[in-house]
């Protein structure tokens, strides 16, 4: 119906097969009522009688089926669609607005972040999880009320989810970072920890803690527990073997050294033996190479 609801008539009826309908009384839920009085009507009758009522013009749209925006030139009579022309596919604003309207149906999960968007992300929603606004939040729920902020106007040249930049995408998660937060972004919250060894080691934030894997050996010779946000944010250490496996979870390294290693230490040397497993780890050298031969 024009006012955008849902009417239904038995097949059975005379009027069943009619092209348009003036209702006159119908019954049943608001989505979709059974027609209960009607009188067929002619698109010509109407649009001599409520010329008004007729809308004339062009319009982009999202199309779920190919993921992409679509123009057409549509005439109708509130919801109900009279005729339609399809258009040259647009770009511009109103695509980008259009395309917004569609990422609403699909999800943030179909857009194309890049891993340093994704980063950013996390390490955003971890600041505002645990320092709170300014800091942005960057949930999918968020991003999706939010998108006329970071994502419509960056995406002026796109006409479907195929066109989308990775690039734009992080220009546009940026853009939701106040500027004079930003500077403090990798102070609070660096991408990566530099080891002892001078390896740099990427930091997870997708939970309540940041989390740095790294393998045990590297860490020798660290007296103290590596931290964030100026040295008043522990970091979680995953420590793991020279294969990578998790050996032990830690929040406190000297603590560590001092307490467990022991017993880390015994069953590692006889997993690892050409690796270096030192009594007292805290005085080594870290590395990230076996022992040499004969050693």
């Amino acid at each position: 119906m024009a006012n955008g609801r849902g009417a239904e008539i038995p097949e059975t009826e005379r009027l069943a097969g009619a092209d348009m309908l003036v209702i006159a009384d119908l019954t049943g839920r608001a989505a979709q009522g059974r027609v209960l009085a009607a009188a067929e009507i002619q698109r010509g009758q109407i649009e001599a009688t409520l010329p008004d009522a007729i809308q004339r013009g062009d319009e982009c749209f999202f199309d779920l089926a190919s993921r992409q925006v679509r123009a057409r030139r549509i005439t109708r009579l509130g919801a109900i669609v009279l005729d339609e022309t399809p258009l040259a596919r647009p770009t511009g604003p109103a695509a980008a607005a259009a395309l917004a309207e569609g990422m609403r149906q699909v999800g943030i999960g179909a857009l194309p972040f890049s891993k340093a968007a994704e980063q950013l992300r996390q390490r955003v929603g971890f600041l505002h999880r645990t320092i709170g606004p300014p800091w942005p939040d960057m949930s999918d729920a968020a991003l999706l009320e939010t998108l006329e902020e970071w994502f419509t106007p960056y995406q002026s040249n796109a006409r479907g989810l195929d066109d989308l930049s990775p690039g734009t995408l992080f220009d546009g998660l940026m853009a939701l970072v106040p500027y004079g937060l930003q500077r403090d972004l990798d102070r609070l919250a660096p991408t990566h920890f530099t080891a002892p060894t001078g390896q740099n080691h990427p930091i997870r934030y997708d939970g309540t803690e940041p989390v740095l894997a790294i393998r045990v050996q590297e860490l020798f010779g660290l007296k103290t527990h590596p931290a964030i946000g100026g040295g008043k944010m522990p970091l979680v250490l995953e420590l793991t073997s020279p294969a990578h496996r998790p050996i032990q979870t830690t929040r406190d390294l000297p603590g560590f050294w001092a307490g467990s290693w022991k017993d880390v230490r015994a069953d590692m040397r006889g997993r690892y033996p050409k690796h270096p497993w030192p009594e007292n780890p805290a005085e080594a050298l870290p590395t990230t190479r076996a022992k040499p031969r004969g050693t």
